[in-house]
């Protein structure tokens, strides 16, 4: 049999891209049984790409999975600005994930192999869901290489992506993955009969055209991310009164925030994100939260602006009430603060009509 081209496999290589997220608000009731808002944001990405090859292949990261290194202090110095860890077994992890699903469900895959590469952009420890962008992105890539897209629901794609993290011991929610599943704006309920009901949330999308003008903030070297719930979480299960009580409040901003989106109320909107911001920081106390990620909301605070986290810190999004002139203020004091400031820039959804098919309703 002729070898195929390489002009041939090239034209079969499959690319996606999935976009950062932004938790708008309700973050982190997600995990909770609560409800959150979240949108994707263009101005940050990750991508994968799958080739059919003879055999099963992960391509390693030449910056993200680096193993070869100048020297001890070169290896130091690397693994204390980006981790011990790369996108490679994220990459494994979801292959197993999606493997397990399909035999599970009776869904029947060809023998044909790829190879599986990625590269992304996310700012590492922003709270911006960096690896569940990767994850999700070659979810993707494998949806359209087996050719069964329309036999994976869309709600359950975010708990295959959930769990291939959970696989690695990655500390989360779903509203990320909901959030680069579908693209947008995204308000869910998680809701504890839908959850035991469906297996997942309830999942409605809205038109990003309602946002107004947001800012996004990041630290160019932050604290970590992912160790933020597990206290919380702990007490939240004993039935800790303060902690239930709170966290039924963060998931009610989220309800309250759809109905002022949608009726453009943005005054009620900066209320809730600053009032969200308050109840996390009095739930997991300033030592969990990080003295330079509360620095970030304070810096926005001091010119009157609302500010809450993107996700579990490293991150604030900003919505400047007074308009361009405040703007212009937190700039400033960003640039004096040393934090990096730009525009958000939301992205519409991107379902396709396969994936709208196999919607519930």
């Amino acid at each position: 049999m002729d070898e195929e081209s390489p002009s041939s496999r090239k034209s079969k290589e499959i690319e996606h891209k999935v976009y950062a997220r932004v938790g708008l608000l309700g973050n982190p009731s997600d995990v909770y049984y609560g409800r959150t808002m979240s949108f994707s944001l263009a101005n940050f990405w990750a991508t994968v790409k799958l080739q059919p090859s003879h055999h099963l292949i992960i391509t390693p990261h030449p910056t993200h999975d680096l193993v070869q290194f100048s020297g001890l202090d070169h290896l130091v110095n690397r693994l204390q600005s980006e981790g011990y860890y790369g996108g490679v077994r994220l990459l494994m992890s979801i292959c197993k994930v999606f493997y397990n699903y399909c035999n599970e469900n009776n869904i029947e895959l060809s023998k044909e192999n790829f190879t599986l590469s990625y590269d992304t952009n996310i700012p590492r420890q922003t709270g911006l869901s960096g690896s569940s962008a990767i994850v999700c992105a070659a979810l993707n890539c494998l949806l359209d290489f087996y050719k069964v897209r329309h036999l994976v629901k869309v709600e359950i794609r975010p708990d295959l992506i959930l769990s291939a993290e959970k696989e690695l011991g990655i500390i989360a929610g779903l509203q990320d993955r909901v959030a680069q599943v579908y693209g947008g704006l995204v308000y869910m309920d998680f809701n504890k009969d839908h959850m035991e009901k469906l297996g997942h949330g309830v999942y409605t999308p809205m038109d990003t055209s309602l946002l107004p003008p947001l800012q996004l903030i990041y630290a160019e070297n932050p604290s970590d991310s992912g160790k933020v719930h597990s206290t919380v979480q702990k007490r939240w299960l004993d039935g800790d009164e303060f902690i239930v009580s709170s966290m039924a409040e963060v998931a009610d901003l989220a309800l309250q925030g759809q109905t002022a989106i949608l009726e453009k109320d943005y005054s009620k909107l900066a209320d809730l994100m600053n009032r969200n911001f308050d109840l996390r920081r009095s739930m997991f106390g300033d030592d969990a939260l990080g003295s330079l990620n509360i620095e970030m909301v304070e810096v926005a605070r001091r010119v009157g602006a609302a500010s809450k986290f993107t996700g579990s810190g490293g991150a604030v999004v900003v919505f400047c009430p007074d308009g361009p002139l405040q703007v212009k203020l937190l700039e400033d004091a960003c640039k004096e603060a040393g934090f990096v400031i730009q525009p958000v820039k939301v992205v519409p959804s991107y379902l396709n009509e396969d994936d709208l098919k196999t919607l519930s309703g």
